[in-house]
């Protein structure tokens, strides 16, 4: 069975899995300076692409506000999410899929086409020291991928908070 790309529209949809479609990805690559992984990519290998950016978005966020209705498939469209561009206290409409968030659902899936971030790959976190005795593995922490590339998590970061781990900072909000 092939896969069918529904896009989120705002309107909360039960059967949505994409937050972009395959005409967006191309719009946002036109001016991405490292598009090729999208440009070579079949029209299949970039929905299912885009499924899969929208799947880990909504895996690895808790997005501000909460969801518009209770029936719809994907976390976006939200109520109740301030608007980081607009003036303090007004909200991102129920209704809306932030622009943001259509061009981070772009770039990941991008990244997914050149490496599937969801799983380790060989070595990853593993570093071997040789001496002249014996050879040593040695686990490193900074040598780690996140799943969900950094651009992403920054695009994301005013609508919600990352949950992929890997940090020890955690927003404060002022009352």
């Amino acid at each position: 069975m092939a896969l069918v790309l529904v896009k989120e529209d705002g309107t909360g949809k039960a059967d949505a899995n994409a937050y972009a479609d395959a005409a967006q990805g191309d719009a946002f690559h036109e001016g991405h300076l490292y598009a090729t992984a999208w440009t070579a990519a079949t029209a299949g290998s970039k929905a299912a692409a885009l499924v899969m950016a929208t799947r880990v978005i909504d895996s690895m966020y808790r997005f501000n506000g909460t969801k518009a209705t209770a029936a719809q498939a994907l976390q976006w469209p939200r109520e109740d999410c301030p608007d980081p561009d607009a003036a303090a206290g007004e909200l991102v409409a129920d209704d809306d899929v932030p622009a943001a968030l259509v061009a981070a659902t772009c770039e990941l899936a991008r990244e997914l086409l050149i490496v599937d971030r969801t799983a380790a790959p060989p070595g990853e976190g593993v570093l071997t020291q040789h001496n002249a005795d014996f050879t040593e593995t040695v686990y490193s922490k900074p040598d780690t991928r996140p799943m969900v590339p950094r651009l992403v998590q920054a695009m994301l970061a005013p609508y919600g908070a990352y949950t992929g781990g890997g940090s020890s900072t955690v927003k404060l909000t002022r009352v």
